[in-house]
């Protein structure tokens, strides 16, 4: 199995900053959504990834967010057995994010 790649939190920001348009995935659920999300990122609770699969495109990277990086990498594993391989898991997850809006 492939290794998943790693980004940071401030290497996303830094990304977005410049205007690149990333396809991000946000696994969190519903109430930890609700207190604010990375914009731009698209909302698909973990359990709900086999079912919506579709939804993630494969011809392109796709960057998963979650609360510290656990969750959105094991979506990550799974979906990289799916067949999927331009996956990338944000390290740290919102925790760091949002540590670095407070720098």
């Amino acid at each position: 199995m492939s290794s998943i790649p790693q980004i940071t939190p401030s290497e996303l920001r830094s990304r977005l900053d410049n205007g690149e348009k990333l396809y991000m995935i946000d696994v969190r659920e519903d109430d930890e959504v609700a207190q604010g999300m990375i914009p731009g990122a698209k909302h698909i609770p973990m359990g709900e990834i086999p079912d919506r699969i579709q939804e993630i495109p494969a011809d392109q990277e796709v960057i998963f967010i979650c609360r510290s990086g656990g969750r959105s990498q094991r979506v990550c594993d799974y979906l990289s057995q799916q067949g999927l391989d331009k996956l990338v898991n944000m390290q740290g997850g919102m925790l760091e994010w949002n540590a670095d809006d407070n720098e």
